[in-house]
């Protein structure tokens, strides 16, 4: 039985404690895959004593980075979605924060994610060309000068009335396709980027503000999700707690 970090992932439930109020995506907890030498360590909550045990070692499917934080459906393990790490994810406090960050894509995944995204173009196109990695590889126009500018006021604006504006002209400018893109980064990744500032900040650590200095690239994103998620919930906190209907008040409906 592999039991090597046995004790790294029990730790996760001692975080988990301390943070589990801040909003109910951090309620549950999903299993993890950590990446060693090119095979899955692959844990799971056991339902009889509640900790994470060693399931099974397989082999990855494809090539995955060195370090790599991700999260997505592993088909050796009836497709279910996992948090896949390296083992130097557990060196310190800040990779058990991205390790939540990665449980909300899970509870993403396992809501509502599949819905929503058959509603966009850019993800019914993808799919029909067998492109996978459209998330990652989308040749968004992120050198657009007027995107550049507009994107950047938005990052700096506070007044709800003023981000509304911006938004309807970052609609106006981009496709459509562009669009759907950008919103649905920052639905996914900002929310996620959201919570984990939440988590950061609970536990008395620095805040992730990555993405906000030019050039631009999907990280910007995360950060922009984050800032227009934060402004939300000042103005409709219950909103917060509605994933699905928090993305589609990511378009350009009033805040």
């Amino acid at each position: 039985m592999e039991s090597r970090y046995k004790n790294q992932l029990q730790k996760i439930f001692e975080i988990q404690k301390k943070i589990k109020d801040i909003h109910p995506v951090l309620n549950k907890v999903f299993p993890i895959a950590i990446v060693k030498d090119d095979h899955f360590l692959i844990y799971d909550v056991s339902s009889e004593t509640g900790k994470y045990t060693y399931i099974k070692k397989e082999k990855s499917p494809m090539p995955i980075p060195n370090k790599v934080r991700a999260a997505f459906p592993i088909e050796s393990f009836n497709n279910r979605i996992a948090c896949v790490v390296t083992g130097d994810v557990f060196d310190d406090i800040y990779g058990y924060v991205t390790i939540f960050h990665e449980f909300v894509h899970g509870y993403q995944f396992e809501t509502c994610e599949l819905k929503l995204k058959m509603k966009l173009n850019v993800f019914r196109k993808a799919e029909s060309e067998n492109n996978y990695q459209w998330e990652i590889n989308y040749p968004f126009p992120y050198l657009n000068p007027l995107f550049v500018d507009l994107y950047q006021e938005f990052l700096t604006e506070n007044k709800s009335e003023n981000i509304e504006i911006i938004r309807k002209k970052l609609k106006s400018i981009l496709q459509k396709e562009d669009y759907e893109y950008m919103v649905w980064q920052e639905w996914k990744e900002g929310f996620a980027r959201f919570i984990e500032n939440k988590i950061n900040n609970r536990l008395n650590l620095g805040r992730n503000s990555g993405g906000r200095v030019l050039p631009f690239d999907r990280v910007t994103f995360y950060a922009g999700g984050s800032h227009f998620i934060e402004i939300l919930e000042q103005q409709q906190p219950d909103l917060i707690r509605d994933i699905e209907g928090l993305f589609h008040r990511l378009f350009i409906k009033k805040i």
